[in-house]
């Protein structure tokens, strides 16, 4: 088992590589076990010291500015308005919101699950959600926008 930290646009993980057969290594990234597929098989007599792996690559981020209120009348666009992001690394167990409800603040959005715990993610915006950018069973990494409400 090898083990790695990395920091990737200001954040950091831990990465234990913890077997890898043909070209399929299995991870754990800050807790969470992934499979990961390699572009080549390694061969058996190759150690993991001789992987070469690349640095990850930057994602471009769009801008984001300030909108002006919307009209009363006038929906909002479909993903506009604040994101709502993941607060740990994990897998989305349930999405309790549908696109075009109405949440308060306070309001459960979503569940979460991270180190075998369920974590309740609440709404810190009031508004009409605007977009769904996750689906169940799918795992996310820290920070990432889970929904959008406006």
């Amino acid at each position: 088992m090898n083990k790695y930290q990395y920091k990737v646009q200001g954040v950091d993980y831990d990465v234990e590589i913890e077997e890898v057969e043909g070209n399929v290594a299995k991870v754990n990234v800050n807790g969470i076990r992934f499979d990961v597929e390699l572009k080549q098989p390694i061969n058996a007599t190759s150690t993991l010291k001789k992987v070469h792996v690349e640095a990850p690559k930057p994602v471009a981020r769009p801008t984001v500015t300030p909108a002006a209120a919307p009209a009363a009348d006038k929906p909002m666009a479909a993903g506009t308005g604040s994101h709502v992001k993941a607060p740990l690394p994990g897998t989305i167990t349930e999405i309790k919101v549908n696109i075009g409800d109405t949440v308060k603040v306070g309001d459960v959005v979503l569940v979460l699950e991270a180190m075998k715990m369920q974590n309740n993610i609440e709404s810190e915006y009031e508004g009409t959600v605007t977009s769904i950018t996750v689906k169940q069973g799918e795992s996310v990494m820290e920070g990432a926008v889970l929904m959008t409400i406006g």
